[in-house]
């Protein structure tokens, strides 16, 4: 990854905890060139993962030589909730753990533990949740909720068992998911998202036996727009099914109407069962972008931050963080590089030459 676009100066002769910068102004919301507000971050704790699924870790090309960022080169746990308290100052108010698969790093709930006793400027817990593929979920859940956790996602592309096996590329069952849902439900990390990723041609037929298993469970089964993340996946645009057209199969067999947003910069478009059985969302990077409202920094294993899914481009905190910056000194640089923020991918897809991409797998989805 490039080096980041600013230096961090000291006075001369000042300690390595000493600012060389103006001090924090707590509650001090930072936005970028096209106002966005910083609002959102994307903490990724691994890039390891025990599946290899073909739109995001490709077994062709994360194989067994796969050189993974080495557990000396990960944040520790300290210094991503010293980032995160950092980012609460200047705005961020959900933190979402992700991967990879963030249930392989050790002692996950540790890390939750230290998160849940972080504070906005105005007193407020931060709103953490985590995002998984669910196969690890039921024998951790307890102790991630008891930890402080808020809410899961959990990714399953298929109910199928066949089709499961060969999407996720894994020894991993349907079942051990759904236990997984399960098991967070029963803990009070409810209600559940579920992120189904649809490729045309390889999983769609399975929209409607995943609205009709999840209808009236209370969870939130979300469908997402094959996206062309990173530059290991092959991604074509027919492969594409788009959210108009995943909602018209939908509501053919149950009705549908329109929810508002609970929120200014969510990414899912709301939907609900006219019969009042439960809530479903639909995530459409490719056919309506939502650029223009996009709120997310994302935070690489290793200390990269990333202000795009689709970057190729990474800041270097950690450097800063292991060459004794001070906190003020680490914040104003974020709000350096999120002020000069100008990332729109997904509205200018196609109408210029795209460079490499940095992985889903390795800055979460």
């Amino acid at each position: 990854m490039e080096k980041p676009l600013f230096v961090v100066r000291r006075a001369s002769g000042s300690g390595a905890n000493t600012p060389a910068q103006p001090p924090i102004v707590a509650g001090q919301g930072v936005t970028d060139r096209r106002s966005r507000p910083l609002h959102d971050l994307r903490i990724s704790v691994t890039d390891r993962c025990n599946f290899r699924c073909s739109y995001c870790m490709p077994r062709e090309i994360f194989g067994v030589d796969h050189p993974f960022v080495p557990q000396s080169q990960l944040l520790r746990f300290e210094e991503i909730a010293r980032l995160a308290n950092i980012f609460a100052q200047l705005g961020v108010r959900k933190l979402r753990i992700t991967g990879g698969e963030p249930l392989m790093r050790k002692h996950l709930h540790r890390l939750i533990g230290t998160l849940s006793e972080l504070r906005t400027p105005q007193g407020q817990a931060l709103d953490i949740a985590l995002t998984t593929n669910g196969s690890l979920l039921a024998r951790q859940a307890a102790g991630l909720r008891a930890a402080g956790l808020r809410r899961v996602t959990v990714s399953l592309d298929a109910l199928d068992p066949e089709l499961f096996a060969r999407l996720s590329d894994s020894t991993a069952t349907v079942q051990q998911v759904l236990q997984g849902i399960h098991a967070a439900t029963e803990v009070g990390l409810a209600p559940v998202k579920i992120n189904m990723v649809v490729q045309r041609g390889v999983n769609d037929h399975q929209i409607v036996p995943m609205a009709r298993y999840f209808r009236g469970s209370g969870h939130i089964l979300r469908f997402i727009e094959y996206m062309d993340v990173g530059t290991s996946n092959g991604w074509q645009p027919h492969e594409v099914l788009t959210g108009t057209d995943i909602l018209q199969r939908i509501a053919e067999v149950f009705p549908l109407e329109r929810l508002p947003q609970n929120h200014a910069g969510e990414v899912a478009e709301r939907w609900r069962y006219t019969d009042g059985q439960g809530e479903i969302g639909v995530i459409t990077s490719i056919s309506q972008a939502f650029c223009s409202s996009c709120n997310r920094a994302r935070l690489s294993p290793e200390g990269q931050l990333f202000l795009c899914l689709f970057a190729g481009q990474g800041y270097d905190l950690r450097q800063l963080l292991r060459d004794g910056a001070s906190d003020a000194e680490l914040s104003t640089a974020i709000q350096s590089i999120w002020r000069s923020r100008n990332d729109a991918y997904s509205e200018e897809r196609g109408l210029t030459p795209s460079g490499p991409r940095v992985e889903m797998s390795y800055i979460g989805g």
